[in-house]
């Protein structure tokens, strides 16, 4: 219908204007009216509609300097006031297609069919046709179309269009691949774990088809005013007639007046917003949800698997005198592939990437809560808790402070034992995001003023986390009902957005103002009832996503104040005689026109004062240099506390492979950071200061590495008294803290650096 009436109005106006040079005004006058009457006739069907339906729009001034410029006889401003209402609703079409093009491109690029494996051959089956395990062929170049286990031996996968990360990421056999992927490199294959309907990517379509039709209360702010400027334009526009007794000045007011595609800035800039935000992996749920995450002044987050990594982590080895940590985890992590539990997940996963050898266990015994019992190579394992491997007996001085540890860290020790005797422990436990202190700091930047975490885990552990990231409250112990409770009470001060990724976490969700689900790994009950859903496993896109927001509200603001502020200029002009209708029309197009394009700035970062942002390979490769480096940190940190009871020989053997490790790989990373690194690095920063303080940590950790290094040179179990090998632990330990808090810095920076802020 729109394109119809454009049709209509321009060819009545093009007709009329050739009528009008070859000297038949009459004819070019019928000619204008003609094409102008199916316009005003739609826009008083859509008027009286919104009139019934209780609304008012500024729509109505269109409508109004439509009629009264074909009563005045001024049919020339009459059409080209409806080409320019006409067109405002083409140019809205035009708008929202270009700013929705990465929305409905995922839901373009869902693959039809699928290559399922037979007996027979190989067969093209629709892709709701695949069933749990069949066996599908992914070529080189296609889309992943169900979720599934890999079985070739890795394949290459383009993530891009669920999370937003450019870069391909290698997976392994064994690791599962998500429809929606893009094979980025051979041919392999894919057990199916997932229908088509349950899979990632389906998820997905059915998001960005709800944002797509999600309504947007924001999208009419112009008709917020319509109450106002309606009646003002009408009097303008008779004291202008009755000033200068002249009806066309007062027709030339009301031409002036029409802000046709003026409202629609605001919609554009929305559903730009939501379009930048899918390419950096954010959906959001519509325009209404994107204008309330901008006004949101509270974060409320949930703690496990989203402040933290979720899920148990090895955080250190800890063995009796004299016992190989390898050789205790390699054993643990061999008996505990018999077992389904998420610790014993974490052990074997852990173990395999050390490179760890693995047998295969023999009469296993699981004690459900306790532990697991079985021969591995021969000998008689047990992996569990202290009571469990130990019995009754007394625990040795080196378990006591195992369990000491494990308390303070709120971890959780699982107890190795070889025939009896008991080796080492493990501890386990749940780790911060590296992203999360960026995050939160990115929040406040943002202008969030409270950040609240509410969990159900214990008082000590939460709060733990909440003052390494220095939060405002820490509730802890809360069931799903609690967690609502805390929202609503955070609403009662400011406009709030939950985070959260569990099941326990889609009450709370659905409660806030905004919810934004962790979708990579959450469950989808909290990405249903989120109004935001992260696609990829990075908890600073929430900040993102706030950013985003707060930019397109911006934008939208900006267009409808400066659209208003030029209307209302050019009916200033107009009242003063200085605009002729046809004048002020064709003023007003162009003022609309300005302001739609202003609005499809939400799709872009905003001005780079000149500098690129650092490419995403450069980052990742920068990032993969700390990875290196985090066994070496794991070694130092078992090193550091196997010399509280080491004996002379033992306590030489290790400071001078802690010696040889800091030489070796911390050392030179270091020195390659700062001759290498960071020149490059200057180039997208304003200003080196921030570089130079971290210069200043590589000195330090140099420092020390010569430290260590004169500790243990020409160094003799002679002279390994408990003083020497005291130091020698604190200098390690120092290493070992200071690396690691550096590499966490570094990274903050290679985020800026890549940012179009920087």
């Amino acid at each position: 219908m729109r394109r119809a009436l454009i049709v209509t109005a321009l060819c009545a106006l093009v007709i009329g204007l050739l009528s009008w040079a070859a000297g038949r005004a009459v004819e070019a006058r019928w000619i204008w009216a003609a094409g102008t009457v199916p316009v005003a006739a739609g826009l008083l069907y859509t008027m009286v509609r919104d009139i019934l339906a209780g609304r008012l729009g500024v729509d109505a001034i269109a409508f109004v300097s439509m009629a009264a410029a074909l009563s005045l006889g001024e049919a020339l401003p009459a059409v080209v006031v409806a080409v320019m209402y006409a067109g405002g609703g083409v140019l809205e079409d035009f708008a929202v297609s270009r700013a929705e093009r990465d929305l409905k491109s995922l839901v373009d690029r869902a693959p039809a069919i699928a290559h399922r494996m037979t007996g027979a051959g190989i067969e093209d089956v629709p892709v709701d046709a695949v069933a749990v395990e069949d066996s599908i062929l992914v070529r080189a170049g296609e889309i992943v179309p169900v979720d599934g286990v890999i079985l070739s031996a890795g394949a290459l996968l383009d993530e891009a269009a669920l999370t937003g990360e450019p870069i391909p990421v290698s997976r392994r056999g064994g690791e599962s691949a998500r429809s929606g992927a893009l094979n980025a490199g051979e041919t392999f294959q894919l057990r199916a774990s997932a229908t088509a309907g349950a899979s990632t990517y389906a998820g997905i379509v059915r998001l960005v088809t709800a944002a797509q039709t999600a309504k947007v209360p924001f999208f009419r702010l112009a008709d917020r005013f319509a109450l106002f400027l309606l009646p003002v334009t009408l009097l303008v526009a008779a004291a202008a007639w009755f000033v200068s007794g002249d009806p066309i000045r007062g027709l030339a007011v009301l031409v002036a007046a029409t802000p046709c595609p003026l409202i629609l800035a605001a919609p554009v800039a929305f559903i730009a917003g939501v379009s930048r935000a899918t390419r950096h992996g954010v959906l959001i749920k519509g325009g209404g949800p994107l204008e309330a995450l901008a006004r949101v002044r509270t974060v409320v987050f949930d703690k496990t698997g989203t402040l933290t990594v979720g899920g148990a982590r090895l955080i250190a080895l800890e063995v009796s005198p004299g016992e190989n940590p390898d050789e205790m985890l390699r054993v643990a992590a061999s008996l505990e592939q018999a077992s389904q539990h998420v610790v014993a997940a974490a052990i074997v996963a852990t173990a395999v990437a050390r490179g760890l050898a693995l047998e295969a266990p023999d009469d296993i015994r699981e004690t459900m809560g306790a532990g697991l019992e079985g021969l591995v190579g021969g000998r008689r394992v047990r992996v569990g808790s202290l009571q469990m491997v130990q019995g009754n007996r007394a625990p040795e001085d080196w378990a006591v402070r195992v369990l000491r540890r494990a308390s303070w860290r709120s971890a959780l020790s699982v107890f190795v034992s070889i025939d009896g005797r008991v080796v080492g422990a493990l501890l386990l436990g749940d780790e911060l995001r590296r992203e999360t202190p960026r995050a939160i700091q990115m929040l406040r930047k943002s202008g969030v003023s409270r950040i609240v975490m509410v969990t159900g885990d214990r008082v000590d552990a939460a709060e733990t986390i909440g003052a390494a990231l220095d939060l405002d409250a820490v509730l802890a112990d809360r069931s799903p009902s609690d967690k609502v409770d805390a929202v609503a009470t955070e609403q009662r001060m400011n406009a709030t957005l939950m985070v959260g990724d569990g099941i326990n976490d889609a009450p709370a969700l659905a409660a806030a103002n905004v919810g934004i689900a962790m979708g990579a790994r959450g469950a989808s009950a909290s990405s249903e009832a989120a109004d935001v859903v992260i696609l990829v496993d990075r908890l600073d896109r929430v900040a993102e996503a706030v950013a985003i927001a707060r930019r397109s509200l911006s934008i939208a603001l900006q267009s409808i104040v400066a659209g208003l502020g030029m209307s209302a200029l050019a009916v200033g002009f107009a009242a003063a005689g200085w605009l002729t209708p046809l004048a002020g029309a064709l003023t007003q197009e162009a003022i609309d026109v300005l302001v739609i394009l202003n609005a499809l700035r939400a799709l872009t970062p905003g001005h780079a004062f000149g500098r690129s942002p650092m490419p995403p390979e450069a980052v990742k490769a920068l990032r993969e240099g700390h990875e290196q480096l985090v066994a070496s940190l794991d070694r130092l940190r078992e090193i550091a506390d196997g010399l509280d009871d080491a004996s002379p020989d033992a306590a030489v053997a290790l400071i001078v492979e802690a010696r040889d490790m800091v030489s070796r790989e911390i050392a030179s990373h270091e020195r390659s950071d700062e001759s290498v690194i960071y020149p490059g690095l200057a180039g997208f920063l304003r200003d080196g200061h921030g570089l130079a303080a971290m210069s200043r940590a590589h000195r330090e950790i140099l420092h020390l590495g010569r430290l260590l290094d004169r500790l243990a040179t020409d160094l003799i179990p002679l002279d390994a008294d408990r003083y020497l090998i005291r130091d020698a632990q604190r200098v390690i330990e120092a290493i070992e803290a200071l690396v690691r808090i550096h590499n966490a810095q570094e990274e903050d920076i290679y985020d800026h650096a890549a940012s179009r802020q920087a």
